[in-house]
């Protein structure tokens, strides 16, 4: 509320951070926020709708609301009325701030019910055309079909570390903040020095194995000792920080240590961003031999910035022919770390948006004919996913979903970065994951439902107030069904003229029912949308006099015909 009227601000489009420009570390690619309108284009009802209905209310209001200020009203201990007047006519919003119950309040010698926190909207200061908590609009329920897995054939390619002091991008004494190294080149630095082991060390005679402890600001860390993976640790979002302790085995002689430090995303929000700081800053630390633990951070490193396979420009359509990749079964079994991955495959039919489900991986980057799909990981949402309550106000944790699943799963691929058939698809492992399982989906909607009420509210009082006129149009009760563009109406799954109880998916029939609900909205199969009118005389008569009935259907969506 700003100045007492309704105010309300939407990202209406959902949008994908493609490339390695998620909006900030540990941002997904998905950029949706549970917008009206989806990643991929399409609605999400009943927020769509429900926002379009407002827009129509909120129009309907326009010359008042930018001609005069309002008057306020009190209509009860936790209610108001911000009424906009002149000459020309008379606009109102009816609000009841009490989070808990319904208020019954008079206005203009009418009565009005209003459901708790929530705004009516009075075009003409006697009609309710719309109420914040009154959804009238179709659910959609979205699905993701699987497409075109088994026709990936998986071919592997290990990412080089036992070479990697060859070539160095420069040599120092103690530990470099990692983006003044790689100036955003790539994700990764390696951190490369040696130590040697003296062969009478305990350790190497059956004593106490040695670890390693590694300080680090972030984000991600691999830690490898003579080319053998030792063990790997990442920050969140909320604290970046690393601070790494693993045994570690060494053998007598030089012992080579790198340390693959891994950027998730350039600072978004806040100041001073010279200030801070990425990757290894130390200390860095071994523990357990005959001297006692030997502080690294001093010792000289070489750093590389990258892998090999970017050098390489695996990625690319050109790169990808440039080395030898391994074939077979061996991919699936041999689950290792940096790993490159590459599959071809055609683009299937139809106008569904597409996506990759990387389920089965752990943390990397994926490419699609050498375009950047973006950074994925695995990482599992925490926090309390219960019943959701749209009164009160907004909380970080409110309304919380997707709890104990992968943060995101589904990753969006623009049609447009596709050819007919044999489109490259990269993907770069770092922790180790099944790639046979990588699959490439569609996403249409399932299944569409309403549950619409017999009469818009205060109906009675407009046909009162306007002599039995006929209602205008956004006042005549109607079911709308509609699916996706391609998609049509297969099956009614459910239909109920009465009061039915549940929710989308739940449906019951309620202990009023008109048995030819479901033949009436048996003449929207075929169709991508459809309209009904609410009226029993539309309904073969009233169930239940007296009685406020509603309309609950569920229709399947298949492809159209």
């Amino acid at each position: 509320m700003v100045g007492g009227l309704l105010f309300f601000w939407t990202k209406y489009h959902g949008g994908t951070n493609f490339g390695r420009t998620a909006g900030g570390p540990f941002i997904t690619t998905s950029y949706d926020y549970d917008a009206p309108l989806d990643e991929y284009g399409l609605a999400r009802e009943p927020k769509y709708g429900h926002l379009k209905e407002l827009h129509k209310a909120i129009k309907l209001c326009e010359p008042l609301l930018v001609s005069v200020d309002p008057a306020v009203t009190s209509l009860g201990s936790m209610q108001e009325a911000h009424v906009y007047r002149s000459a020309t006519g008379c606009a109102a919003f009816l609000a009841n701030y009490n989070s808990n119950s319904h208020a019954k309040v008079a206005f203009n010698n009418e009565h009005y019910s209003l459901p708790p926190w929530s705004i009516s909207i009075l075009p003409d200061c006697k009609t309710v055309v719309f109420n914040t908590a009154t959804v009238g609009v179709q659910t959609s329920q979205m699905q993701m079909w699987a497409d075109g897995a088994s026709t990936m054939m998986w071919e592997r390619y290990d990412e080089e570390v036992g070479s990697l002091a060859a070539a160095p991008v420069l040599t120092a004494t103690g530990l470099l903040e990692q983006l003044n190294v790689t100036r955003d080149i790539s994700d990764y630095l390696w951190y490369i020095t040696s130590v040697d082991v003296n062969p009478s060390e305990k350790f190497l005679q059956g004593g106490k194995p040695l670890s390693l402890s590694v300080q680090s600001a972030g984000h991600a860390l691999h830690i490898f000792i003579n080319g053998q993976l030792q063990g790997s640790a990442s920050g969140t979002r909320e604290d970046k920080r690393i601070s790494y302790k693993g045994n570690v085995n060494l053998r007598a002689g030089t012992n080579k240590i790198a340390l693959l430090s891994v950027a998730c995303g350039l600072p978004n929000i806040g100041v001073h961003y010279e200030t801070w700081n990425t990757g290894v800053n130390g200390p860095v630390v071994l523990h357990g031999l005959d001297e006692g633990s030997r502080d690294l951070t001093w010792q000289t490193w070489s750093y590389q910035v990258g892998l090999k396979g970017e050098q390489m420009n695996l990625n690319s359509l050109e790169g990808a022919s440039s080395v030898e990749w391994m074939q077979g079964s061996l991919i699936a079994q041999n689950q290792v770390p940096l790993t490159w991955y590459r599959a071809y495959f055609d683009t299937p039919s139809g106008d569904e948006p597409l996506a990759l489900d990387m389920g089965s991986m752990g943390k990397g980057q994926i490419w699609i004919n050498g375009q950047s799909i973006g950074r994925y990981s695995m990482a599992y949402a925490t926090g309390d996913c219960k019943d959701c309550s749209y009164t009160g106000s907004f909380r970080a944790v409110k309304c919380q979903s997707g709890c104990s699943q992968p943060t995101q799963r589904w990753y969006h691929v623009p049609k447009s970065w596709l050819q007919p058939t044999r489109n490259l698809l990269v993907v770069f492992e770092e922790l180790g994951g099944d790639s046979s399982k990588i699959s490439l989906a569609k996403r249409s909607v399932s299944s569409v439902c309403a549950d619409v009420s017999e009469y818009h509210p205060n109906i009675k009082n407009w046909q009162i107030a306007n002599a039995g006129e006929p209602a205008p149009e956004f006042h005549k009760a109607k079911v709308h069904l509609r699916c996706a563009a391609g998609q049509s109406i297969s099956a009614i799954k459910f239909a109920s003229f009465g009061t039915p109880l549940g929710t989308c998916g739940t449906f019951q029939q309620g202990e009023c029912h008109s048995t030819k609900s479901h033949t009436v909205l048996e003449k929207c199969i075929g169709k991508q949308r459809c309209a009904v009118t609410i009226s029993p005389d539309n309904f073969g008569g009233d169930p239940c006099p007296n009685t406020m009935k509603r309309v609950a259907v569920e229709a399947v969506c298949s492809p159209g015909t």
